[in-house]
């Protein structure tokens, strides 16, 4: 019985619903790397690559789609296709998954792109602001106090990094620290006291898509130590999904753990040695 059940089974046709919804998943897979990877290594203009990335994960909802239709209409007619609905249904899931997290972060947070742990003065960009030019760019100067107040509420845990080093030291602390992280240095100027202040200038890169923003750190004399301030801005999009503050955030937290570390610990005064300090005492008494 399971047997004619079985042949009659395999027998039936498969659904061209399911065999659509696996053909547009796949295809929107393959379409959202190459995208990623044109975006990423600039071998298309930013505009049409980023087309062509919306463009994929358009494909992958309607795979969605299709793919429920296919469920309805193997239901109804009994045809053959689930597996295939399965595969287009993880793969366009796959796809949708960090889209739809950004999505999110977009409705979460303010829409802003610039920030920085100095809003009244915040260090500027100057060999960067030759490279944020172009259609689409935003503008190296700061974005202003409308945006430092959105900042303020959102992100109040962005602060500068105070420590209790030299300038110098705390000057090469962070270029150290953004040597590790890759990032590509544009401009680094020691400090000079007691004019010059020191500055770096640098490039990162989001994790998926590579889109560049741009870092600029300041370091000045704060009485025995020194402040680091620092502004990082994206160069393309009015919104940057967090990820300015949060590079802020963690650059300031190392900065302060390696100086905490580069201390010299207090030097612990003598203590007398106990026969000593008997016979000093009798000497007194005599």
């Amino acid at each position: 019985m399971a047997r004619r059940f079985s042949a009659a089974y395999q027998s039936e046709p498969f659904s061209a619903l399911a065999t659509w919804a696996r053909r547009l998943a796949v295809f929107s897979l393959v379409a959202t790397v190459v995208s990623i990877i044109t975006i990423r290594f600039g071998f298309l203009e930013f505009k049409p690559a980023l087309a062509t990335f919306f463009g994929a994960l358009g494909m992958a909802g309607l795979s969605i789609l299709v793919s429920f239709a296919a469920f309805a209409a193997i239901w109804q007619t009994g045809a053959r296709g689930m597996g295939r609905i399965l595969v287009a249904l993880v793969l366009s899931m796959v796809i949708l998954a960090y889209p739809a997290y950004l999505a999110y972060q977009y409705r979460k947070l303010p829409p802003i792109y610039d920030i920085t742990t100095d809003p009244i003065d915040p260090p500027k960009f100057e060999a960067l602001a030759r490279l944020r030019v172009g259609d689409g760019a935003n503008p190296a100067v700061y974005a202003g106090l409308y945006s430092a107040e959105q900042q303020r509420v959102a992100y109040p845990d962005v602060e500068a990094a105070t420590v209790e080093v030299p300038p110098q030291k705390a000057y090469e602390t962070a270029l150290a620290l953004i040597k590790k992280r890759q990032w590509r240095i544009v401009d680094e100027r020691p400090p000079v006291p007691p004019r010059r202040e020191g500055k770096i200038e640098a490039i990162a890169r989001t994790p998926i898509m590579g889109f560049s923003e741009d870092i600029a750190v300041r370091v000045l004399p704060d009485g025995p130590g020194a402040r680091v301030d620092m502004r990082s801005s994206s160069r393309y999009f009015d919104h940057d999904l967090g990820s300015n503050a949060a590079r802020i955030v963690k650059l300031v937290e190392d900065i302060n753990d390696a100086t905490d570390n580069a201390k010299p610990a207090p030097k612990k005064q003598p203590q007398p040695v106990k026969g000593a300090a008997q016979a000093k005492g009798a000497q007194t008494k005599r």
